[in-house]
């Protein structure tokens, strides 16, 4: 999907377009070959930094090609991965290509909240044109849906957490331990993130206006709480997980330790039973009240041994 957004300077209003006018942002997501050509031809660029953005396994970096003159910025965004039964955050790569003093590209193999609120001009002193003040507000932007996700996950924990306590089902330790490879993932991803922002810090990949550098040290900030926080929920739920492992286990063996007794008990009259069962001269065999006499027989040592396994805490 490719569309075209410009920010008229007089009037400060952005709109879509379909002209490729200098200074409009020109956004990608999930691009066809077609879009893609259509683009580089128009923006006098190659496809390389399109391509390495589209590249599901590209990490946080930052790039240049001298021939185009193009700067190319790759950081990780939050996502939600759904699937029938479950879903998991994970992260993708976004791509930010900065054309000369010219174009600005964003490009995303999904549908990401980070683009959208732009697209919706949720984002505050936002223009198309203030390429250097796009990117920042990009990665501000992404730190703060990263946090806003970390605490979604820290309250999907707590309620995975409750109903934990009453559960012999792996179901619920399933759902912690996505939750768990989603901290791995945020944690990854925001660590390489931050290197991304030191560097842009540096002065020396883009041009920093003293705003800028203010809303740059503000993303840092937003992405050091978020890499701490991330790290806070791992070793909790870590921790947890270790826990109701244990406890699981502790409840299966008590299940098991119940069960082995109530099959002691009744094999007491059954072992009885069976003896006088026999073909031979047992005593009471004659008797007119022996049936009686036995039943009451297996009846004591029923009553004795459970007695004595309830002694040894072996029916609780």
């Amino acid at each position: 999907m490719l569309k075209i957004y410009y920010t008229d300077m007089k009037t400060g209003i952005t709109a879509e377009t379909n002209e490729f006018k200098r200074g409009s942002w020109i956004s990608l997501i999930n691009p066809s070959s077609d879009e893609i050509e259509q683009v580089c031809n128009n923006v006098h660029i190659q496809k390389d930094f399109i391509i390495y953005s589209l590249d599901l396994e590209e990490k946080a970096r930052i790039d240049y090609e001298e021939d185009d003159n193009t700067t190319l910025f790759i950081v990780d965004v939050p996502t939600i991965e759904k699937n029938n039964e479950s879903s998991m955050f994970t992260t993708l790569p976004l791509g930010m290509i900065v054309v000369r003093d010219d174009y600005f590209i964003t490009v995303c193999s999904t549908k990401n909240r980070v683009i959208e609120n732009f697209e919706k001009k949720q984002a505050k002193n936002f223009a198309t044109y203030k390429k250097s003040r796009f990117i920042l507000q990009l990665l501000y932007t992404n730190s703060s849906f990263f946090l806003n996700n970390l605490k979604q996950i820290n309250k999907n924990i707590e309620t995975t957490e409750m109903k934990l306590k009453d559960s012999l089902r792996n179901e619920e330790l399933l759902k912690m331990l996505t939750l768990e490879k989603s901290l791995v993932y945020f944690t990854t991803s925001l660590r390489a993130n931050e290197l991304v922002m030191e560097k842009t810090m540096r002065g020396k990949v883009i041009k920093l206006y003293e705003e800028d550098e203010d809303l740059l040290e503000d993303a840092i900030i937003e992405n050091k709480q978020a890499i701490e926080m991330s790290k806070i929920y791992s070793d909790i739920l870590s921790g947890t997980m270790d826990a109701y492992a244990s406890l699981i286990s502790n409840n299966l063996n008590v299940v098991m330790k119940f069960l082995a007794s109530i099959t002691l008990v009744i094999s007491v009259p059954t072992m009885i039973a069976s003896f006088w069962g026999m073909n031979l001269n047992l005593p009471f065999m004659n008797n007119n009240m022996g049936f009686f006499i036995i039943i009451a027989i297996s009846l004591t040592l029923t009553v004795l041994t459970t007695w004595w396994l309830k002694k040894k805490d072996m029916l609780n």
